[in-house]
């Protein structure tokens, strides 16, 4: 069974910088392409940032674009997602998602972690 436990939220100024980290354990890292999302309170899920399985394709929401960098370590089963010049409309809880990129599909969530973008 796979898990993904996200980690580097917290308190940060308009226009500071985090990292997010998300450590997979329980799957072939390398057969998931892992992604970011957040959510506000009770809304849906938004899609921020994907990478590809095997790190060469990237994609970001629009919003975040220029500002926010996805990257992955296959080795340490690492995902990150570098957060700069935030915005209060960054806060959110942020959730990695794994995404089985081959035959039956099966996703993994990790627990969320908080971003409070405030001054």
């Amino acid at each position: 069974q796979g898990r993904l436990a996200e980690s580097g939220g917290g308190l940060v100024q308009p226009g500071g910088s985090l990292t997010l980290g998300c450590s997979a354990s329980g799957l072939i890292f390398t057969t998931f392409r892992m992604s970011w999302y957040r959510q506000i309170g009770d809304g849906e899920r938004e899609l921020v940032a994907t990478i590809s399985n095997a790190g060469g394709y990237k994609d970001y929401a629009e919003s975040v674009q220029g500002r926010f960098t996805i990257s992955r370590d296959n080795e340490q089963k690492v995902t990150y997602l570098q957060m700069n010049d935030l915005k209060p409309e960054d806060t959110a809880v942020y959730y990695c998602q794994a995404r089985k990129v081959t035959g039956m599909r099966v996703d993994y969530w990790g627990q969320g972690t908080q971003v409070t973008v405030s001054a």
